[in-house]
């Protein structure tokens, strides 16, 4: 079997092709997420914090030279506790998705297992001819 047609053959497991989808799905949600968090959370925290804008708040270690030649040498807290407020959110809507799948889980093992068919006539027959034969012995 050449190189090809055993990659094809691995690549082309439901696995594989289920988590390339879960790849592309979770891509296009965290892109969601963070316009949820920039655009929507974050300018409200602001307003709550008096007017602190996240996505620049930052302690300046160094100045820049007057020239401007060498940048200012930043620490971006901001950035990063819009990242965390990012991540909490993805955390969460992974947790409830999880949490989901196991209910629907619980609920289809809690599921009483189907009644057993009525015994067939003939059954019934062999099992008073099986009933009689003890009276008898």
């Amino acid at each position: 079997m050449s190189v090809f047609n055993e990659f094809k053959t691995f690549a082309m497991r439901g696995n594989v092709v289920d988590l390339a989808v879960g790849v592309v799905i979770g891509g296009a949600f965290g892109a969601i997420v963070t316009s949820l968090v920039g655009d929507l959370f974050m300018p409200v925290i602001g307003i709550l914090t008096g007017g602190v804008d996240f996505s620049k708040a930052a302690l300046v270690l160094k100045e820049a030279s007057a020239d401007g030649k060498t940048p200012a040498v930043l620490f971006g807290y901001g950035k990063f506790i819009q990242t965390v407020i990012n991540f909490i959110i993805v955390a969460w809507a992974i947790f409830l998705l999880v949490k989901a799948m196991n209910t629907l889980k619980k609920k289809e093992e809690a599921a009483p297992p189907p009644a057993p068919p009525a015994p067939s006539a003939e059954e019934k027959l062999l099992a008073e001819i099986r009933d009689l034969l003890k009276k008898q012995a």
